[in-house]
């Protein structure tokens, strides 16, 4: 307490609480005895006080104090919601984690649908359990590959799973995949298996001997890629549709075979939400013209080869 000549003696007691973006308390007090005391009190603390210069005619922008933090808040209270949380279609699901060839090993091998010569050879990342258990390529009823085989113009009707066995003789097309093993999705495979399966595929392509090989989804083209080149695909390196010369497969090399030609398509699984249907579509596209082509070429028609039963006799698969 302070006392000043020719006033009376009095006391002005000014206590205020403020809260800084630290996290913590700060209490500022302040007495003062003379006419200018409160006006003295109110000068410490505007430093305090965010925005007050601007709100009173001062041109210059606030500074707000910054909070940094080393790791994320967690809320303990689960019955709150977040402040600020993602739509549910922007939530991306959860892929699972690498899972040993013993977790599936009860399930049945899908075998192979090839012979020499074919127009071309689809190959897939690897059987799924739905596909395992069926027995047939691309089982799932949310997968995409029979709808598109049929919308590009591979085939002239929509095919059943229970179809592949048949791709060789109607349509001179056959099935593999890089990873012979089933498992939920390819999450559980990891990428030193998939580039792994790398040179037993161009066995099989050489041994064969298809027109082309086509990648049923970007995945299985990365596993290729570091296989041949011992590290990842750059994104400039990477493109739909038919791959440079020089990425045959199975090319013999000082005069023999040439190798088959690579068309890298989409994925067709129903997890593979990056590209839209017509997106999809427009890449599947050109394969399925060159397809025609090449059967109207070789066979005389476009559509299917087998004698018998015409194409309009075949059941149309469910939408």
């Amino acid at each position: 307490m302070t006392r000043t000549r020719g006033q009376p003696r009095r006391e002005i007691d000014v206590e205020d609480e403020t809260v800084l973006d630290d996290g913590h308390d700060h209490v500022a007090t302040d007495r003062a005895t003379n006419d200018d005391g409160t006006v003295a009190f109110k000068s410490r603390i505007e430093r305090f006080q965010y925005g007050l210069k601007n709100a009173e005619g001062d041109n210059e922008k606030p500074t707000p104090y910054k909070v940094t933090r080393k790791r994320p808040l967690t809320d303990n209270n689960h019955e709150l919601k977040p402040a600020s949380s993602p739509s549910p279609a922007k939530k991306r699901r959860q892929s699972s984690r690498y899972a040993p060839p013993t977790k599936y090993a009860h399930l049945p091998k899908l075998l192979d649908i090839i012979e020499p010569d074919l127009i071309c050879v689809f190959v897939g990342t690897n059987p799924g359990i739905r596909t395992a258990t069926a027995g047939h390529a691309y089982a799932h009823p949310s997968n995409l590959f029979w709808k598109l085989l049929a919308s590009s113009g591979c085939t002239d009707v929509r095919l059943r799973p229970e179809n592949d066995i048949d791709l060789p003789q109607w349509y001179a097309m056959g099935n593999t995949n890089i990873v012979q093993r089933p498992s939920k999705d390819a999450a559980e495979l990891s990428k030193a298996e998939m580039a792994a399966g790398t040179p037993i595929l161009e066995e099989k392509v050489r041994k064969y001997k298809p027109e082309a090989v086509c990648i049923v989804g970007k995945g299985i083209w990365e596993a290729v890629w570091r296989w041949r080149y011992k590290r990842e695909i750059r994104k400039a390196e990477f493109k739909w549709g038919w791959q440079d010369d020089k990425e045959r497969m199975a090319k013999e090399e000082e005069g023999g075979w040439e190798g088959a030609r690579v068309y890298v398509t989409s994925s067709t699984s129903g997890l593979s939400a990056s590209l839209k249907p017509p997106e999809k579509e427009a890449i599947w596209k050109p394969f399925g013209d060159w397809v025609k082509s090449r059967r109207l070429e070789r066979f005389g028609t476009e559509g299917r080869l087998a004698d018998g039963a015409g194409v309009s006799q075949i059941p149309p698969a469910s939408e």
